[in-house]
């Protein structure tokens, strides 16, 4: 009986509902037609006006595309490969030397030390996060899979990946992070504008050493943990890895705290490369043919990029699948894979701090990003402006230079170079198989373009 009721009074509800939507559009035979009397294109809106009522009428808005979630995306991928990867586990977290750094940390905060921003984007959860890039080794070795001769011993059964790549994704987190550890140090040479001033002396000299300390350590275990795998092929592919980061610390002008500075235009004229910037496909432990590609914005921004961080990330992947006894073709797919992953992470950071119309407060930008030197090849005249930066980059007017970018077509041809990597990452993708961790990779590599 309460069912037969209930139903009834839906049936009301709907039937009222129905009738009243038809009276907004059909109103009544009487009402004549409707004339279109405002179209507004944003958020793909219109509005009508009745002939005899004068009121008007604004039928459904269209239901834009679902935009796909970071944070979703990542914790999906976290469950697929087991538990969260990053080598903040609960085993760091409680380790006694880890405490230590956290314990003399708290000592900066408050401080303008570089090393307390790149604290703050290890922890941040959210596009920014360091922590991701294991997850991403452990995503490509699940997706490709093992071969047979792989013992059981060896296998985490339960997350479908070895333990020996498990191993080697946090070796990937230290190593990125030990990176970006060192260059959080402050030079303090007494010729330095850093080095003349009194009031900060002591935290900026103490920061330094919290620094160094913590990247060597992060940096020493690491190669420990490289050592432990005992694959001597591996050991290379991510040696050559941390030789590339170095190598990336000398391209180009610096200032004095070694802030990258882009190339006066017009500095290098050569030719593109026409097969694209990268290292020997046979032979990714050779050094990559820097010379060439100066002069060229986009090259240049890839070369500086690759040895950044595409080198890792990509030299990572390639590896997992070295240990799983993949075949060579796989592994330069995974090589592929990573490198185009990095870029275009790249790029949607690099494109960031222009997507307000006002630069924040006391914000600044990279000046070796890809709107930058896009920009340097639209208008050279600009580069009078990076010369303040010579000595110290925050003497660049950055907001002068916000406004610039935005009003050229730097902006555009940043995201059309996150597009270009995006699809090169999303192709390379195909030669793995439909699983899972696959699909965990697209939706990460979506939610990141939606950023």
């Amino acid at each position: 009986m309460y069912r037969a009721s209930g139903l009834r009074i839906m049936q009301q509800v709907r039937g009222r509902i129905t009738s009243e939507i038809h009276g907004v559009y059909a109103v009544a035979p009487a009402l004549k037609t409707f004339t279109l009397q405002q179209q507004q294109t944003q958020q793909g809106r219109w509005t009508a006006t009745s002939t005899v009522t004068g009121k008007q009428v604004t039928p459904p808005q269209v239901t834009p595309p679902p935009r796909h979630d970071w944070n979703r995306a990542v914790s999906e991928a976290e469950r697929i490969v087991g538990y969260p990867t990053s080598f903040l586990s609960l085993r760091w977290l409680l380790s006694d030397e880890i405490a230590n750094v956290a314990l003399h940390l708290r000592k900066l905060v408050g401080s303008a030390h570089p090393l307390m921003k790149t604290a703050k984007h290890l922890l941040y959860n959210g596009k920014n996060t360091m922590q991701a890039w294991g997850l991403i080794v452990l995503l490509v070795s699940k997706a490709a899979g093992h071969a047979p001769s792989v013992p059981d011993v060896e296998q985490d059964k339960s997350a479908g990946v070895l333990h020996s790549q498990r191993a080697l994704a946090e070796v990937t987190e230290m190593i990125r992070i030990s990176h970006l550890v060192h260059n959080s140090v402050v030079n303090l040479q007494s010729g330095t504008q850093a080095g003349q001033d009194v009031a900060t002396f002591d935290d900026m000299s103490f920061g330094n050493k919290i620094g160094l300390l913590t990247g060597d350590y992060l940096l020493g275990h690491s190669s420990a943990e490289l050592a432990n795998l005992r694959n001597q092929e591996v050991v290379e592919l991510i040696s050559s890895a941390v030789r590339d980061f170095s190598e990336s610390e000398f391209i180009g002008e610096r200032d004095e705290q070694n802030n990258p500075l882009p190339y006066k235009p017009g500095t290098f004229q050569r030719p593109s490369l026409s097969v694209g910037v990268d290292f020997n496909e046979h032979d990714v432990m050779s050094p990559m043919p820097i010379a060439q590609v100066l002069g060229n914005p986009e090259q240049e921004w890839e070369c500086r990029n690759i040895l950044n961080a595409g080198s890792l990330l990509g030299k990572s992947c390639q590896g997992s699948l070295k240990l799983a006894g993949q075949s060579e073709e796989l592994q330069r797919h995974a090589y592929r894979f990573g490198k185009h992953l990095a870029l275009a992470w790249q790029a949607c950071l690099d494109a960031e701090p222009f997507q307000c119309p006002t630069l924040p407060l006391d914000a600044t930008f990279s000046l070796v990003s890809a709107p930058v030197l896009f920009h340097l090849e639209h208008d050279p005249g600009m580069y009078a402006d990076l010369e303040a930066g010579k000595q110290s980059v925050d003497n660049i007017d950055y907001d002068k230079i916000h406004k610039a970018i935005l009003a050229g077509p730097a902006l555009n041809k940043t995201k059309e170079l996150q597009r270009k990597h995006t699809a090169a990452a999303l192709a390379v993708l195909q030669h793995f198989p439909a699983t899972d961790a696959r699909q965990a990779l697209e939706n990460i590599i979506l939610a990141m373009q939606d950023l």
